[in-house]
C-alpha cells in the first residue's frame, strides 16, 4: 500500500509545457493515460500547486500529443503557478467545488489607461458567458478584447472558499479603485506562446540558450561548455527580437537590449567602452542574456 501511494504521489508531480493555444487562461491538459492514473475525468476541475505555496485552479482536458509526465498550461496559468515551462506542478482532484454566487473581480490600473467604457460588457460579461470557468482566489487573469488586452484580479468571493466555478447566474462585482501594480507580474509580457510559425528555430534557441542558463550542471557533468553566444539572421519582422525576449521571459533571465547603431562613437575607444559598461552590467544581474540588435551595422 506504501508503494502504491507512493507512486500515484510521484505521478501527481508533472512537468510543465507550453498550451496548445493560448487562449483559454482556465484550462490544462494532459495525456488521457494520465488522467486514468490519476482517476481525473474530462471536465473535472483540478488543483495545481506551484513555487512558494502559489495555486491555481484548472479544468482538466484530455490530449494525445501531450506526454505522459508532462502537463500543458498558457503562460496565464504558468504565472499565477510563478513556474515556467520545464518547472514541476503537482495536481490534485477538487471535490464538492461549489459555484460562486458573488465574485468581486477588479482591473489591474496599468492596463485600463486610455480604455473607455464598461469594461463589464466588453471584458468579463462575454469572457464568462456559458464559459463554467474555475478561479481562484488572488489569481490574476488576461481578457482580450478587441485590440487592447486587460487583466483583472479576483478580490473575494461568495461562498468564502479557496476557488470556486463561475456559472451565468454567477453575480460579478467590479466596483472599487483598479489593482495597483505593485508587486504582481505582467501576464502580456512576450512567452513561447507569442511566438508562432518558429517551432523549429526556436527548440534549437531554448536547447543553446534556456538549457545552460536553467541546468548548467548538466553541462558541468558531461565536461562541455555551452555556447557562450549565438547569432540570429533573418529579415526585418521576421521574429529575432521577439525570440529573445521570450527566451529571457521564460527562462527569469536579466534582458539587456543593445541597439547597434547607437553604440557607434566618433570619439576613439568610445564604442568599446559602452560595450564593456553593458557587459559588466549583465554581470551584476547574471544570469543574463545580451542582444546586440543590428549587429551587422558595428
Amino acid at each position: 500500500m506504501a508503494s502504491a501511494a507512493a507512486s500515484k504521489k510521484a505521478a501527481n508531480r508533472l512537468v510543465v509545457e507550453e498550451a496548445a493555444t493560448n487562449d483559454d487562461n482556465s484550462v490544462c491538459t494532459l495525456h488521457p493515460a494520465t488522467m486514468d492514473k490519476l482517476s481525473i475525468f474530462k471536465g473535472d476541475i483540478v488543483l495545481l500547486k506551484g513555487k512558494r505555496r502559489h495555486s491555481t485552479v484548472c479544468m482538466a482536458l484530455p490530449d494525445d500529443t501531450c506526454e505522459g509526465h508532462k502537463m500543458r498550461i498558457n503562460k496565464v496559468a504558468r504565472s499565477n503557478l510563478r513556474v515556467r515551462i520545464s518547472d514541476v506542478v503537482s495536481v490534485h482532484q477538487c471535490h464538492d467545488v461549489k459555484y460562486g454566487k458573488r465574485v468581486h473581480i477588479l482591473p489591474l490600473d496599468d492596463t485600463i489607461e486610455g480604455i473607455g467604457g464598461n469594461l463589464f460588457d466588453a471584458y468579463l460579461k462575454p469572457y464568462f458567458v456559458d464559459a463554467y470557468r474555475p478561479v481562484h482566489k488572488g489569481d490574476l487573469f488576461l481578457v482580450r478584447g478587441g485590440m487592447r488586452s486587460v487583466e483583472f484580479k479576483v478580490i473575494e468571493m461568495d461562498p468564502a472558499v479557496e476557488y470556486c466555478i463561475m456559472a451565468p447566474d454567477t453575480e460579478i462585482f467590479c466596483e472599487g479603485e483598479p489593482v495597483k501594480r505593485e508587486d504582481e507580474e505582467r501576464l502580456d509580457d512576450v512567452g513561447y506562446d507569442d511566438v508562432g510559425g518558429m517551432g523549429k528555430p526556436l527548440t534549437l534557441i531554448r536547447e543553446l540558450v534556456e538549457l545552460p542558463l536553467r541546468h548548467p550542471q548538466i553541462f558541468k557533468s558531461i565536461g562541455v561548455k555551452p555556447p557562450k553566444g549565438i547569432l540570429l539572421y533573418g529579415p526585418p519582422g521576421s521574429g529575432k527580437t521577439l525570440i529573445a525576449r521570450a527566451v529571457a521571459n521564460e527562462t527569469g533571465a536579466f534582458f539587456f537590449l543593445i541597439n547597434g547603431p547607437e553604440i557607434m562613437s566618433k570619439m576613439a575607444g568610445e564604442s568599446e567602452s559602452n560595450l564593456r559598461k553593458a557587459f559588466e552590467e549583465a554581470e551584476k544581474n547574471a544570469p543574463s542574456i545580451i542582444f546586440i540588435d543590428e549587429i551587422d551595422s558595428i
